[in-house]
């Protein structure tokens, strides 16, 4: 998962541009890139993988002119991407994963398009789609027939001296937000990025919207589809807590999923408590509808420590699971308590790194509830859990089966004897007293959008619709 901002302004752009990129800092963990237009195009990308967003850029961003921007957080390669196109100069970052790059790169070689920008050895994803784009004959119209020709997800801003082209994906998967201040407008991937900034939101972009921006406003180039398949581990897990997704706030949705989970259980506990971050406000739930008492078994020592699920290397996140979380002994001693987490991906961070701590402290009994369904598939739209056998759920039935297998229909269901056999091999596995997981009809209740609305891919392994028909209205030439 990447975050993305844009802002155009009436005066210099580069103080908002800087905080509204770092407000989406909890989104990646690699680099972070900033492209403003003044008299000319100034870019600098830094790798942000030791040290804060705000550190590398406090100095850049004040040499930095002009009134139009766009900055990017990126969980895996360099951006924006500048190209000195056909359309004149541009900017692009993006946010999503593109599963065919190796085929489309192929293409675009054969046609003579070469690459500069390189990831381990494969090509750049917002360059390929940045060469993508240069192939239409407006740049609204190569925004679409890269639409057309990508397998995954693709939201994006294009920075060019006219202004900023938003395009969310044709899915919805990834959202795009258009805010307004008395001075200027924004697009954003978090809304939570307008609240100190001045910003109102004024659009939520539609899947496959393409919307231009500049100092007199907003234009819709292109209107988006009825058809949505926004990710819900957004609201689970990836989003900020001050954060809305098609008007739905990340907070009030993680609480109800707390509630969800206090409603189907009927164990006795002295104290709930949530793993930080994304864990407290599923604990705050649960103790708000079982009327026991939220407290913290573990503090987050700062936001120094990033996401110990997002980085690319087992040693880096396990060093953040390690040294992120501290226990406090006086709050966990001789306590039945029940742990809220926002999932289980791989467990061996929650195993080694958080019940083993609690252990170590003295509680009694350890109740581990996730907030949303056992992780089943790899997530096919973004970063985030890389392989099947990397997953917990999947570990468990190959332990069960005794091998790999391919029809796990029976461990989806939550009321099956081989689902309470996975649940129970991974509670062994944890150490922990018990382990219940929310189901999938709550998750989406707490959500508040129909089931058709969201991906749940990861959890069902049902893909979402197919992209809907946007009558790009382009066609290949002859």
């Amino acid at each position: 998962m990447s975050g993305v901002f844009g802002v155009i302004s009436e005066e210099r752009c580069s103080e908002l541009l800087f905080y509204g990129t770092d407000y989406h800092s909890h989104l990646g963990t690699e680099y972070g890139g900033m492209a403003i237009f003044g008299k000319g195009l100034s870019r600098k990308i830094h790798n942000i993988t030791r040290s804060q967003f705000k550190s590398r850029f406090e100095e850049d961003y004040k040499k930095m002119r002009g009134n139009k921007g766009i900055g990017v957080i990126s969980d895996k390669q360099e951006q924006p991407i500048y190209l000195n196109s056909k359309f004149g100069p541009f900017a692009i970052c993006t946010n999503g994963l593109i599963r065919n790059t190796g085929a489309l790169s192929s293409e675009l070689h054969k046609a003579g398009v070469s690459f500069s920008e390189m990831c381990n050895e494969s090509v750049n994803t917002t360059e390929l789609v940045a060469k993508l784009i240069n192939e239409g004959n407006s740049i609204v119209q190569g925004i679409e027939r890269m639409f057309s020709k990508i397998d995954g997800s693709c939201s994006l801003l294009l920075l060019n001296k006219q202004g900023i082209y938003a395009a969310r994906d044709r899915l919805g998967y990834t959202p795009l937000v258009i805010g307004q201040n008395e001075k200027s407008w924004a697009v954003t991937s978090e809304t939570s990025a307008f609240s100190n900034l001045g910003f109102k939101v004024k659009k939520y972009l539609q899947p496959g919207e393409i919307t231009f921006i500049d100092e007199s406003g907003i234009k819709e180039e292109r209107q988006g589809g009825e058809q949505n398949q926004i990710c819900a581990f957004l609201w689970i897990y990836t989003g900020f807590p001050a954060a809305s997704y098609e008007g739905i706030n990340v907070e009030a949705v993680r609480e109800r999923c707390g509630r969800f989970l206090a409603k189907n259980d009927d164990i006795e506990i002295d104290l709930v408590s949530g793993v930080p971050d994304s864990g407290i406000a599923h604990a705050i739930g649960y103790a708000m509808e079982s009327k026991k008492p939220y407290r913290r078994t573990l503090v987050k020592y700062s936001p120094g420590y990033g996401r110990s699920y997002m980085p690319p290397s087992q040693d880096i996140r396990n060093m953040i699971a390690k040294m992120k979380l501290i226990a406090i002994q006086e709050i966990i001693e001789g306590n039945k308590i029940v742990l809220c987490e926002d999932s289980i991906v791989r467990g061996t961070q929650l195993k080694n790194y958080t019940v083993q701590k609690l252990w170590e402290n003295g509680a009694k009994e350890i109740h581990i509830r996730p907030a949303c369904p056992p992780l089943m598939y790899p997530c096919r739209f973004n970063l985030s859990t890389r392989s099947i056998r990397e997953l917990a759920a999947r570990r468990a039935i190959k332990a069960i089966e005794g091998k790999s297998i391919e029809d796990i229909s029976e461990y989806l269901d939550p009321c099956s004897e081989k689902y309470h056999q996975m649940v129970e091999w991974i509670a062994k596995d944890l150490g922990v007293t018990s382990l219940k997981y929310q189901t999938i009809d709550d998750m989406v209740t707490a959500i508040g959008l129909p089931k058709e609305k969201l991906c749940s891919y990861c959890w069902t392994g049902e893909s979402p619709c197919p992209a809907p028909q946007l009558n790009f209205g382009w066609k290949e030439s002859v």
